[in-house]
């Protein structure tokens, strides 16, 4: 039977429907066979020995004089930093010109990578980069939020195959942001507590939608899971921004990423998917009552017009269901 799970840090509503869905492995049948790619592209701007067919690097990690990882202003961004911060009125609508900062993380010089088949020291210097590139990104007094993320396969937005994520940063903090921020104030000043804190806290106590549960990071397919397979990774000790996470922290927040992101590409057949790390905007890193995590979403169901008219999403695998699947992957 269905039902309606609220998600209680959004207050939004998902329809759990497995009798509308597939069984969880038959998912893997239905992702689109990928390519086999070289090590090598002679035609990828990302591949080395083509580095004037991007900007300067903003930010590198080398060894022995070779770039192992690069971050690049993205030359074809929607938004520049050369433009005015400023908005205007049009009439009694309001504009702004397109501020903002948006740079490429080239994480391999190998081309045919990805966090899933590299190595987790190779994942750590990914979040490394995340985390320094935001920090100085943070100075910048016209940007309050920055977002990272990974688009990996079509599907799921990407267009360059080399392994690759993405960083924006903003002057606006747009709703889809915001209301769920004012959620968490309203649950902070109701109960004293951060509203992401109870949630894990609450997961761990039940333990049917944990895959994965390390000393500091723990996860789990959430109760109120909006499509099939979203996972998400929370820090397990409280902390408002990416920016508080420490080098110990990185190297456990590798290892866990690439393990959940394997069990995925095991378990459905390396599917496109998204991930987003969700931090506090700029000038809320050390907020009591905000939590920043990380969320991946496989792209193996399409929102239609009821999800789209609602704004209540129909998921057709149980989390529970998902996370023993994940859970039961053999990775060696």
């Amino acid at each position: 039977m269905s039902e309606f799970r609220q998600n209680r840090a959004t207050k939004e509503w998902v329809i759990i429907a497995p009798e509308r869905g597939k069984r969880p492995s038959d998912f893997a049948s239905d992702v689109i066979k990928r390519e086999r790619f070289p090590s090598y592209s002679e035609n990828c701007p990302f591949c080395p020995g083509h580095e004037e067919q991007t900007p300067p690097a903003t930010f590198e990690i080398t060894h022995d004089g070779k770039w192992k990882i690069r971050a690049v202003p993205n030359r074809f961004a929607a938004l520049s930093p050369d433009e005015p911060a400023t908005r205007n009125a049009v009439g009694s609508f309001l504009s702004a010109k397109g501020y903002g900062i948006a740079e490429v993380i080239i994480e391999s010089p190998l081309h045919n990578l990805t966090i899933a088949t590299m190595p987790t020291g190779e994942v750590a210097n990914i979040l490394h980069v995340y985390r320094e590139r935001q920090r100085e990104i943070s100075k910048n007094d016209n940007i309050n939020l920055v977002t990272i993320f990974r688009n990996h396969g079509p599907r799921a937005g990407t267009s360059l195959e080399h392994p690759h994520s993405q960083l924006i940063a903003t002057p606006i903090v747009p709703p889809h942001v915001r209301y769920p921020l004012e959620q968490a104030v309203m649950h902070y000043d109701r109960y004293g507590t951060c509203v992401y804190c109870d949630n894990l806290a609450e997961e761990l106590r039940q333990k049917k939608r944990i895959i994965i549960d390390s000393p500091r990071f723990a996860v789990f397919c959430p109760f109120a899971a909006n499509s099939p397979f979203e996972t998400r990774i929370y820090p397990k000790q409280h902390q408002a921004s990416f920016l508080s996470i420490s080098d110990d922290d990185i190297a456990e927040l590798a290892e866990v990423l690439h393990q959940i992101l394997l069990r995925l590409y095991v378990y459905l057949g390396d599917p496109d998917y998204n991930y987003v790390i969700r931090s506090s905007p700029i000038g809320d890193e050390d907020s009591r009552h905000l939590h920043w995590y990380m969320i991946i979403i496989p792209k193996i169901s399409t929102p239609a017009g009821f999800e789209i008219g609602s704004g209540i999403y129909i998921n057709t695998v149980t989390p529970e269901d998902a996370a023993k699947c994940l859970r039961e992957v053999k990775i060696g």
